[in-house]
């Protein structure tokens, strides 16, 4: 595990799932048992994500991890 130093789409993406409470996308898959992951179609960032308690976190087209949050990511390695 290493904390991300700059912002890309990938560090977009494990923000949004780390956000919602998971390590990333594979996790997700795992956990919820879902094959498909609503993402906007203009930027392909992950559109909805629900929660471990069943909730939904909904995400906007636009970069939503700013630049002070960046550091808190986490880029898991397997």
């Amino acid at each position: 595990m290493s904390r991300a130093k700059q912002w890309t789409d990938e560090v977009e993406d494990l923000y949004r799932f780390q956000q919602a409470g998971y390590r990333d996308e594979q996790e997700y898959r795992r956990v919820k048992q879902v094959m498909l992951i609503e993402r906007w179609p203009e930027t392909g960032y992950v559109k909805k994500l629900q929660r471990r308690d069943n909730t939904f976190y909904y995400y906007n087209r636009k970069r939503e991890c700013e630049d002070k949050e960046v550091h808190k990511v986490k880029v898991y390695a397997y």
